[in-house]
């Protein structure tokens, strides 16, 4: 019989897990689940206003980067995608050699462009949808 893990041991056991196997977690979650875990969100947050839920589609908040190619200067873009993500060397270097790749998702907009810029500082080429 499997051992039920509580909510509060699930969340200590991800304080060891990358960024990277979070992000894919959540992914795998969502595909087995077929849930996004934002729209999730969204969507408990706006029940209670209705109302403010129709201008708050308009209005883009959540931003995500995305590593378009990246260019001559691979180490530095490694060292980029490792200082906005806080992701190990391996796994900023398997995410560069997959651009295009997100970067970051959900993020504002202020730190969406301030990732947009220090990617194409280190001389990729990202773009922020």
């Amino acid at each position: 019989m499997a051992t039920k893990i509580t909510p509060k041991d699930f969340v200590e056991a991800l304080k060891d897990w990358s960024i990277l196997d979070v992000v894919e977690a959540v992914k795998a979650i969502e595909d087995e689940f077929g849930i996004k875990a934002a729209a999730a969100v969204a969507t408990v947050a706006a029940a209670p206003a209705a109302g403010a839920a129709a201008e708050a589609e308009e209005e883009q908040t959540e931003f995500t980067v995305t590593l378009t190619a990246v260019g001559e200067s691979k180490i530095n873009v490694i060292k980029a995608v490792r200082e906005l993500t806080q992701l190990g060397l391996k796994e900023a270097k398997d995410l560069v050699d997959a651009a295009p790749k997100p970067v970051l998702e959900n993020v504002s907009k202020a730190d969406a462009e301030k990732a947009v810029a220090r990617l194409k500082e280190a001389g990729a080429t990202a773009e922020l949808k």
